[in-house]
């Protein structure tokens, strides 16, 4: 039984996705069930699906000092910094606690492998082009080492890189370090970028969605597949008023490369040690974001698994039919709106979905809710069986 943790304040947050760049943009498309899906326009050959792009990140560019780590996945970093004044938040605890006292812990599946993809369609007398022989891309941990040069942090610096469970397990990895002595506070940060790779190997897999996608729907067929940039700054103490990490569990089923245990057998022990650590019961919890990919298995499991622990009072969504899948990125994404729903007090709908699978049509919210949310969890189940449950309570709920 894992030992319950003493709760750590989320004193700042922000995310940039397809439906916009920081809280408020968010807040405001998940009030008004305004998707972020489009046809896909960024696969140089036809893909017929739908993607959630981050408009205008070929036309950025990165402030000159950090010009050797320009790339599509650290531009979207830089313009995720820059919303909700998050950036100076990150800098001014990077001074009260010192650089050497600041975690960066980040969470990402492909990084920066679109410069790499670029670099090999370009290849000059058989050599990468000279604008791309930088090392700081070519490696999974090109976030990491971005973000380090931009933040000023000397703290440790870790890249998670477990699929889609990533950016949920900067958490874990970040609450660790700080119980332990490590850190006095860390950043957690996630990031991921579409390209090629990944649109076209989920593809292959059959696993992509011609239309929007449509999480738990009896007639899903599948996943779009989208981009983000989430930051989050975790602290002892912190304001009062700021919500709270409260608990977290994390599983490897290590069952098959791409699908799930069939009875959920990974979920169900991370969701398990979750509560356990949260000191928490099923019936105390009042939102689930759920991991909702829209492809037939991972819905079909954790349908039932929502079903066999929770009654028909928790009320659960899955937000992806508004961002699409953001990969690496969609641990602390789903996180930042699992914060806002705390914070602003509904329950966002499962856009695009009109007929719940009937194991969970009690418990799953295809339309908008109001409602107060004091207690609330986010599920990451990633492929190769690595799942994180994470727990957050509203401050005066811990």
């Amino acid at each position: 039984m894992p030992t319950r943790i003493a709760p750590l304040a989320i004193t700042a947050f922000t995310a940039t996705s397809a439906l916009g760049h920081g809280r408020r943009a968010h807040a405001d498309a998940l009030r008004h069930d305004r998707g972020g899906l489009a046809d896909n326009d960024f696969t140089r050959v036809p893909l017929p699906c739908a993607i959630g792009r981050v408009a205008g990140l070929e036309s950025m560019a990165l402030p000159d000092a950090f010009a050797e780590y320009d790339c599509r996945n650290n531009r979207l970093a830089w313009h995720g910094l820059g919303a909700d004044g998050f950036l100076d938040a990150a800098r001014a605890a990077i001074e009260r606690y010192g650089a050497d006292r600041v975690a960066l812990v980040v969470g990402t599946s492909t990084s920066s492998i679109g410069a790499t993809e670029e670099g090999y369609r370009t290849l000059d007398g058989g050599r990468l082009p000279e604008r791309l022989r930088r090392p700081a891309l070519h490696t999974p941990h090109s976030l990491g080492l971005f973000l380090e040069a931009a933040l000023g942090t000397r703290g440790p610096c870790l890249t998670v890189a477990t699929a889609c469970s990533s950016s949920a397990k900067i958490f874990a990895k970040a609450e660790r370090m700080m119980r332990l002595g490590t850190a006095d506070a860390a950043i957690v940060a996630g990031v991921d970028t579409l390209c090629d790779s990944v649109l076209f190997g989920f593809n292959a897999l059959e696993l992509v969605s011609s239309a929007r996608c449509r999480p738990f729907d009896t007639a899903r067929n599948g996943i779009s597949i989208g981009e983000a940039a989430g930051f989050a700054l975790i602290e002892r103490d912190g304001d009062r008023h700021a919500p709270r990490l409260v608990g977290y569990g994390e599983s490897s089923d290590a069952y098959h490369m791409s699908t799930p245990h069939p009875e959920g057998r990974g979920a169900r022990l991370a969701l398990a040690d979750a509560l356990a650590r949260a000191g928490l019961e099923p019936d105390d919890v009042d939102y689930i974001n759920l991991h909702g990919t829209a492809t037939p298995k991972n819905d079909e499991v954790e349908a039932a698994v929502l079903a066999d622990v929770f009654t028909a009072r928790v009320r659960a969504s899955a937000t992806k039919g508004f961002t699409g899948h953001t990969l690496g990125a969609a641990g602390i994404l789903e996180a930042a709106i699992t914060l806002l729903a705390i914070e602003q007090g509904f329950v966002p709908a499962t856009l695009n979905s009109r007929d719940a699978e009937p194991i969970c049509a009690a418990q799953l919210a295809i339309e908008r809710e109001e409602r107060t949310i004091r207690v609330a969890l986010s599920n990451s189940f990633g492929f190769g069986g690595s799942n994180c449950t994470l727990a957050f309570a509203a401050a005066t709920s811990h």
